[in-house]
Parts: structure tokens; sequence; C-alpha cells
């Protein structure tokens, strides 16, 4: 259980990488059209719509991966106080009932959305650019998927944390800056400065 936990990590964790390069192409994208528009005064016809679809995308495919990552906004006020086997059973049982049913609706009507959009080959009414968006589109069941299947992953780690009473160790990849400031996480130990 614990190998197919990882393994579903992975692939979350791989997609998280791989669509964060839309940071990097949504600044470039930002920057040129800032330049055209303002020095140049030529502003560009397709910037506005490439950017929607890159921030989309980036949106929809980091989904999983933060959910990988544990990195999803939690109300945690009573939640961290109580023990981990209560914790497991709670978020076990949040899943089966908000989680899947809001990702299986996902994924099935975005599908649909998709469907609809390849068959017409959808374009973006917002500019004259009229670029393509069932590429785009598309992307949307494919979240949904990879949420399940990280949802699914999520369940065997609660399963097991119910049955140990200790939370598996999630797969690494970055840290919080506040955590590498404070020296939190780290195996080195910060001296305490006296005054």
């Amino acid at each position: 259980m614990v190998k197919t936990i990882h393994a579903i990590e992975s692939l979350s964790i791989w997609v998280g990488r791989a669509f964060g390069w839309c940071i990097l192409i949504l600044t470039f994208s930002v920057t040129y059209e800032v330049i055209c528009r303002y020095i140049f005064n030529a502003p560009t016809v397709w910037a506005f719509d490439m950017m929607v679809q890159m921030y989309g995308a980036l949106f929809l495919m980091a989904g999983p991966y933060a959910l990988a990552q544990d990195a999803h906004v939690r109300g945690d006020v009573f939640y961290r106080l109580l023990s981990v086997r209560w914790q497991a059973l709670i978020d076990f049982t949040l899943y089966l009932l908000f989680f899947f049913p809001g990702m299986l609706a996902l994924f099935w009507y975005g599908a649909e959305i998709a469907a609809d959009s390849w068959r017409y080959h959808e374009v973006s009414w917002n500019s004259p650019a009229r670029i393509q968006i069932y590429f785009f589109k598309t992307l949307i069941p494919i979240a949904g998927a990879l949420l399940i299947i990280q949802g699914i992953a999520e369940l065997m780690r609660c399963w097991l944390a119910m049955k140990s009473g200790v939370w598996l160790e999630r797969l690494e990849d970055v840290q919080e800056t506040e955590n590498l400031l404070t020296g939190d996480d780290l195996d080195v130990n910060i001296p305490n400065i006296k005054s």
C-alpha cells in the first residue's frame, strides 16, 4: 500500500513540476506584452488569452500536486488537537462525503465540456486573435482524474493512519520559506543566542 501511495504522489509531483513551467511562460508573456504595449505602443492581440490559459492550466494542474504535498488550506483549529487516528477518520469521512463527489463532477462535466469544445473547435471570443481553447478545456477532466487518483492515495494514507496511529511520511519536494527561515524541518540545530 505504501508503494502505491508513493507512486501516486510521485505522479502528482511530476505533473505539478511540469506545469510549474507555466509560471515562467506567464512571466515572459506579461513582460513581452507590457514592453510592446507601453514602450512601443503596439499591444498584442494574443497575450491576454494566452495568459488566461496558462494561469488556468497552472491552477488546474497544481491541485493534485498541492494535495500530494498536503498544502491545501485547512481550518485546523480543533483538528490539530485530535489524535492521529481521529484526524485520519475525519479526513477519510470528508474525502468520501465531499471530495470524491466534487471531483467526480469535475471529471464528468469537464469531459462533457471538453468534448463539446472539441466538436465545435471552440475559439476564444475575448480577443480578435480567436485563440483555440479546446486544448485548454481538455485539462478540466484530466485535472479531475488526477485529483481522484491522488484522493485514492489520501484515502489509503488515512486508512494506514487509522490502523497505526502515525501519519505516513510524504514525499518531499519543496519546503515553505517560513520553515527554512525558522529552522523547522531541518536536521541541523540552530543555537539560541542570548543577549
